[in-house]
């Protein structure tokens, strides 16, 4: 920012600025009962939430649930990115729901949000109701576009943790992660509140890509 004088007169505006800490994916702020090891993301973003909070500096938490490239492509399979050609795990029974956003849309929502005085201080929340997905409703939809039928086989939540104690630790924080939101439903299960806010309903302009339109690039 310019603070020469001559140029521009700018310096004050730097007390307007808003912080958006590198949080995304989850709300760290209800995952208090996370599973060890994964919580340490958790703690982590809570002790940078405090220091935030603390210091009084203006602020917006944006929680933007599943990035699509990780999650869709691969319909949510945990050793590749790329869609599977013959068979899929299922978690659980599948029904459990959750969201996935686009990327580019995730940044969208979040610049749209840094000057909107509706989300001072507050945690957004980019819930598009049209991607609000279970595994089952996924892997069908995969199904249909590419006219291949996958052999599905469903994993008991005992038998998803189990193998973790034997993993190395950056796989144990994400077979955790992957267990709070097809398990648990941890990005579903709550109402957003006063202290937070939904994105596409601040946002209605914004034309969010549906992850039927998203799944076709990988044809």
């Amino acid at each position: 920012m310019s603070g020469v004088h001559f140029r521009s007169h700018n310096l004050m505006l730097q007390l307007k600025l808003r912080f958006l800490p590198s949080e995304f994916g989850m709300d760290p702020s209800r995952m208090g009962n996370a599973l060890e090891p994964g919580r340490v993301t958790f703690d982590e973003k809570m002790e940078i939430r405090r220091a935030i909070e603390d210091a009084k500096i203006p602020h917006t938490y944006v929680s933007s649930n599943c990035f699509a490239a990780y999650f869709c492509p691969n319909l949510s399979q945990l050793t590749s990115f790329l869609p599977p050609k013959e068979r899929v795990n299922v978690y659980g029974d599948g029904n459990i729901k959750a969201f996935f956003v686009d990327e580019d849309d995730v940044g969208t929502y979040t610049i749209k949000s840094i000057d909107d005085p509706r989300t001072l201080n507050k945690t957004i929340y980019i819930r598009p109701q049209d991607n609000c997905l279970t595994h089952n409703e996924l892997i069908a939809m995969w199904e249909k576009l590419s006219g291949k039928s996958l052999t599905k086989f469903h994993i008991p939540a005992e038998e998803f943790l189990a193998p973790m104690k034997d993993m190395q630790f950056a796989f144990q924080v994400g077979i955790t992660h992957f267990y709070h939101i097809f398990y648990e439903g941890c990005l579903t299960n709550f109402d957003i509140g006063d202290n937070g806010a939904e994105a596409t309903i601040l946002y209605p302009e914004v034309q969010y890509t549906r992850i039927d339109e998203f799944l076709k690039r990988y044809l």
